[in-house]
């Protein structure tokens, strides 16, 4: 087995963190690589460094919150490379294991007493192919406490044409974050939908709605000199001019997490009140 380590080079905790999982890994005989930054933290193992979205191994293992996991699965989409999650970061949906229980779930892993949980994501287009969204994209002005002005079509079917601050499109592994926040439900993983939900919207009527993640949501924006920003997963930023289409559908790719239980509910539960976040 190959497993590549991944982490937040800015955070003192998780580089000391990683530097004892690749430890364990090599006395358990595992071959690592590990992403550029971090190996230009770890002197002893610079030469086992590589470029994550060249990365080619049987599983990643990232040392971070969300944003650590978000992006090193920006880098992987295409490689079906199973990825965990060891949180160093406040929530951590994504993330599977505390820092605590590192090395014992590692040995299980490495014992095959896993699964692997497939989770869909978002193909964005605009003009071309844009990174995919594992959690959501939201579209918002440039420009603070402007309104956008968004006609939202389903399957060519016009949905609500409205007046916001913004818009959120989110899967269900995003439903727990921006979207929530926003007023959007949370989604079980399992289902097979899209979340759509205006960001203070200026109507009534406009409340969060669910679509089959089998259909084709296009936005449009109808106010002429507002621009907006698509931000893919807070990775990644696109600019939307007057009458541009931003389309949105299941992508082909999935991101894949290793998982050692099935515990969606009780992350939610504990997660949602810890600390005071939420």
């Amino acid at each position: 087995m190959i497993m590549g380590l991944v982490a937040r080079s800015d955070v003192k905790g998780a580089v000391e963190l990683a530097q004892k999982i690749a430890d364990f890994l090599t006395e358990k005989n595992v071959d690592i690589l590990l992403d550029t930054p971090l190996a230009m933290e770890l002197e002893k193992y610079q030469d086992r460094h590589c470029e994550l979205k060249d990365m080619d191994v049987d599983m990643v293992v990232a040392i971070g919150g969300d944003g650590t996991i978000l992006r090193t699965q920006s880098f992987i989409s295409h490689k079906k490379i199973p990825l965990i999650g060891i949180n160093m970061g406040t929530v951590g949906f994504l993330t599977e294991i505390d820092p605590e229980n590192a090395f014992t779930a590692i040995e299980e892993i490495l014992a095959g007493n896993y699964f692997v949980e497939r989770r869909n994501q978002l193909l964005v287009w605009h003009k071309h192919e844009l990174p995919p969204a594992l959690n959501e994209v939201v579209l918002m002005t440039r420009k603070p406490a402007k309104m956008l002005h968004i006609q939202i079509s389903v399957d060519d079917e016009i949905m609500e044409e409205l007046r916001a601050d913004g818009l959120i499109i989110a899967t269900p592994s995003g439903s727990t974050a921006y979207s929530m926040s926003a007023g959007g439900p949370i989604i079980d993983p399992r289902v097979e939908a899209f979340v759509i939900v205006p960001i203070c919207p200026f109507k009534l009527g406009a409340r969060p709605t669910v679509v089959s993640d089998g259909s084709t949501i296009k936005v449009k924006l109808l106010r002429e000199g507002k621009k907006a920003i698509a931000v893919i997963d807070g990775q990644f930023e696109e600019e939307i001019n007057y009458m541009d289409e931003i389309v949105f559908r299941k992508s082909d790719n999935c991101a894949y997490f290793v998982r050692l239980t099935k515990d969606f509910y009780r992350k939610v539960r504990e997660k949602l009140t810890q600390g005071g976040i939420y």
